[in-house]
């Protein structure tokens, strides 16, 4: 098996797909791989590190932490995805951390190659800010979650924001769901995350496969949500005041 070289990593990764040979090139010989195992920080929250990192392969969660140690999942970042671009362009700290979920191997562009051929590259540029607009939709996505959703429609809603568009399948979570890091996703205890997923579950929302990852039947799911297909965001219509985890006491709702 051939060993791929920067030029071929770079070509591979949206990020640059409108670079010429020769800017590819520049970026090739300066970018460099690095491994981070699983549970490592690639960036820390209130730090700088001056530089961009891509991820080749694995997965990472973006963190939100409190001054008691207690975490929430504000993102989920996986092959193609890139860090630090924010606190390249205006010079700030990182605003979140980032902690890999398994062992990842990333590119790592420093400051200077970054600034040097962004403004020589529109297109690039571009992609950037749309990638910007795409997160800060996701963040107001969460917000709306977070203030107007009961717990069945924000575990509902982040499974949607997890899933990939499969051509045969439909939606499918390729990696494990982990009840914790959906917790911590949503803002619900785990015990309250594991209820609503069975309940999901023993109404055929989902089936998890034998590989582990997680086929949503968006049609069964949709009988019981409303879904704005624009935003494959869902609010709860079937829940009435009774279920509503809102209304229920202190230890059965989230934390």
């Amino acid at each position: 098996m051939s060993i791929l070289s920067n030029f071929d990593l770079i070509r591979r990764v949206p990020l640059f797909s409108m670079l010429t040979d020769e800017q590819a090139q520049i970026i090739a010989s300066a970018v460099v791989k690095q491994r981070f195992r699983k549970g490592a920080l690639i960036v820390e929250s209130g730090k700088k590190s001056n530089a961009l990192f891509i991820i080749l392969n694995g997965r990472a969660h973006v963190l939100a932490t409190d001054g008691r140690g207690r975490e929430a999942i504000l993102a989920n970042l996986k092959q193609g995805d890139y860090i630090g671009e924010m606190s390249l362009i205006d010079n700030l700290p990182h605003s979140a951390s980032v902690r890999t979920d398994v062992q990842t191997d990333v590119l790592v562009l420093a400051r200077a190659q970054f600034a040097k051929i962004l403004p020589e590259n529109a297109a690039m540029t571009y992609v950037i800010m749309k990638t910007l607009v795409q997160r800060l939709r996701q963040a107001d996505r969460k917000i709306e979650s977070l203030a107007l959703m009961d717990v069945y429609g924000r575990v509902a809603n982040a499974l949607i924001e997890m899933a990939d568009l499969d051509d045969e399948d439909g939606l499918v979570i390729r990696s494990k769901v982990s009840r914790q890091n959906l917790a911590k996703t949503v803002g619900a205890s785990r015990e309250m995350v594991s209820r609503v997923m069975k309940s999901f579950e023993e109404k055929g929302y989902f089936e998890v496969r034998g590989d582990g990852s997680t086929l949503i039947r968006n049609h069964a799911f949709a009988l019981d949500w409303s879904i704005d297909p624009a935003r494959m965001s869902y609010t709860s219509n079937t829940f009435n005041s009774e279920n509503d985890p809102s209304k229920r006491s202190a230890g059965e709702r989230f934390a």
